[in-house]
């Protein structure tokens, strides 16, 4: 029986300090999202945990929804049963990197299951280290505790994928068909990385602005009226440059009133798009002159996206599917 997995950072369990505190332990802990081991050891349990679970819980509560919860848990749970109606001759399943449901225990049930050929999904589209490569540990990790392993196919990373790209399009374009003025700037933002694990080799540069140039030139972007950055900087080492937050400030120093933002590296919006963008970027933005900063939703379980996400599936599960 063939299975597919669908491979996503995770969320913490509730919008408590708590949660928070369980979940950042888990993931600043991973020595693929902080390879520093005095970081780990001494500056994330002695400096981090002490006050930033209180901080992001707050952040986390301004986007929980009372029905649905965690958005992120949410859209990569529709994302897996809208494919699995795609894909109605395998089984489709999610898990989580940090928080519920743990890949561990989903890759195990898909065993307990049957399942002898397993697709695996890392919901990044641009590849990291930090996010493809830690989903890949996730999945190694579980799969050295079974006895009966499946065969197995990662799928690469589709940054340049006209199914992504489509879905991309499609998602821009319906968010922009809904405004009442057309937007002076576009920003596509990345989430950022530190540059000295791009100096390692790390290929996430590259990737995002072969995305973001293939997204321009389908949108028919003139060259001076978009830009590509990077958010979520944390701790005090070099980030990618541009910042998102810094060319907003920019944008609107020199006169742009109206922004739009969309975040192709998401596959479902989460803190980093809702808030981040959403709420403290937009607030940037009018307190630097801006007036207004349109989010476009991330690609959650539009039909494009599920319509690519099979496409996807079905080109590395090729015999299988």
């Amino acid at each position: 029986m063939t299975g597919v997995l669908l491979i996503q950072i995770g969320t913490p369990d509730a919008p408590t300090t708590p949660a928070l505190r369980r979940y950042l332990r888990q993931f600043l802990g991973d020595p693929r999202v902080i390879e520093s081991a005095f970081v780990r050891r001494i500056i994330v349990p002695f400096v981090v945990l002490p006050r930033r679970p209180a901080q992001s819980a707050a952040k986390y509560r301004r986007i929980w929804d009372p029905q649905t919860g965690s958005p992120l848990l949410h859209f990569t749970r529709r994302q897996a049963e809208l494919l699995q109606q795609a894909l109605p001759g395998v089984t489709v399943r999610f898990g989580m990197q940090v928080g519920n449901p743990p890949v561990g225990n989903v890759v195990h049930a898909l065993i307990q299951d049957a399942v002898d050929r397993l697709i695996v999904v890392p919901m990044y589209p641009q590849y990291s280290a930090t996010t493809t490569a830690a989903a890949c540990d996730a999945l190694f990790a579980a799969l050295r505790l079974e006895r009966r392993l499946p065969a197995l196919r990662i799928v690469s990373p589709y940054f340049e994928h006209p199914a992504y790209l489509g879905a991309m399009e499609t998602v821009i374009r319906e968010s922009l068909s809904g405004l009442a003025r057309e937007p002076e700037h576009f920003v596509l933002s990345f989430h950022g990385l530190p540059k000295a694990y791009a100096e390692r080799g790390d290929p996430y540069p590259s990737h995002c602005q072969q995305t973001a140039h293939a997204l321009a030139t389908r949108l028919d972007w003139p060259a001076d009226r978009w830009t590509m950055s990077y958010q979520s900087r944390f701790g005090r080492d070099a980030w990618l440059e541009p910042a998102t937050d810094d060319v907003l400030a920019k944008l609107a120093a020199r006169g742009v009133r109206r922004v739009f933002v969309a975040t192709p590296g998401f596959t479902a919006d989460c803190l980093e798009t809702i808030d981040e963008i959403g709420h403290e970027s937009a607030e940037l933005f009018r307190q630097a002159g801006g007036e207004l900063l349109h989010r476009c939703p991330c690609l959650n379980d539009h039909p494009e996206w599920i319509r690519a996400l099979e496409a996807i599936v079905r080109e590395e599960g090729a015999s299988w599917i």
